[in-house]
């Protein structure tokens, strides 16, 4: 793959370009018969992009220039995601009305990053590109294609669709409440979208409970451990800063979006921390029908 110069000076500045270029040649835009098989099995897909300028509450009253960067969940039966191209999946079905992101997976040509993440497993597939049309939903033509490795997922057995589980009305703000900030601080898995001059790209971040501190109600930080050495997202924030962040409950069902900025900060001993500054946070009551088993935390957890 190519590397933008975000991710570039980020390599170089830990040590890794060799590494990076080594573990590139995994990326690929074609979507092979085990990448799939795979999607076809998941029941949630998260995806990031930036919201349409003025494209939420924050934008129209500040004219945030491209809008913010936000995170989504989509769920559904199995196979709702699917490849229908040697570098195409269809996505049955959209997001809610109230999504920040309804009108980006709407509008062809829209950068778009998606994570299929399977707990059971803990495998997980990011797949880049631009929305298209589809019949029943959208579509995304794949720019780059490639999985990662299971450090920092946590594993969940078992799922089950609660039949009945309605979405609230999302509530709005511009700070975490007590409560979310409790949310936050009890979450051991978070997704996260950034963007580039020519793309998008969503991830995952795991770790145990803690691991996500709010230092203030608008305010977020996290460590930054040791991963794939491409750099994606934190070349992508050394870019363009706007950042989405997705904060599941994996037995409610309860999804908290935040859209902000974040930068990452470098200690001498080689240490990063990333810190997020809160623009607005949506959340949303019971946004997914599906009910998680406990988890068990993965042993690559510091």
């Amino acid at each position: 793959m190519t590397y933008h110069s975000g991710s570039r000076a980020i390599q170089d500045r830990v040590g890794v370009r060799d590494l990076a270029d080594h573990v590139g040649r995994s990326v690929g835009q074609g979507i092979r018969p085990v990448v799939a098989a795979f999607l076809e099995l998941q029941p949630m897909l998260v995806v990031g992009a930036a919201a349409p300028e003025g494209g939420t509450e924050r934008d129209r009253d500040t004219g945030t220039a491209g809008g913010g960067v936000w995170a989504s969940l989509l769920t559904g039966e199995p196979g709702f995601v699917r490849a229908t191209g040697a570098r195409r999946i269809s996505v049955a079905g959209g997001l809610s009305a109230g999504d920040p992101l309804t009108v980006a997976l709407t509008t062809p040509g829209t950068a778009v990053g998606t994570i299929a993440l399977d707990p059971r497993t803990r495998r997980r597939v990011r797949l880049d590109g631009r929305v298209g049309p589809a019949p029943r939903g959208f579509a995304v033509e794949a720019d780059q294609v490639f999985a990662n490795c299971p450090k920092y997922l946590q594993k969940r057995q078992t799922y089950e669709t609660v039949t009945g589980r309605a979405p609230g009305v999302p509530r709005r703000g511009g700070e975490l409440t007590h409560s979310q900030r409790d949310f936050v601080e009890a979450a051991d898995t978070f997704f996260l979208a950034t963007v580039h001059a020519h793309g998008a790209d969503a991830s995952h971040r795991g770790g145990n409970p803690g691991f996500v501190r709010v230092d203030a109600p608008g305010e977020l930080s996290w460590p930054d451990y040791p991963g794939n050495s491409m750099f994606l997202t934190l070349g992508n924030l050394a870019a363009d800063p706007r950042a989405g962040l997705l904060f599941l409950d994996w037995a409610s069902g309860t999804v908290l979006q935040l859209t902000g900025t974040a930068r990452t900060e470098f200690t001498p001993d080689g240490e990063r921390t990333v810190r997020f500054t809160l623009a607005e946070a949506v959340e949303t009551s019971a946004a997914s029908p599906l009910r998680w088993s406990a988890p068990a935390y993965s042993p690559a957890n510091p």
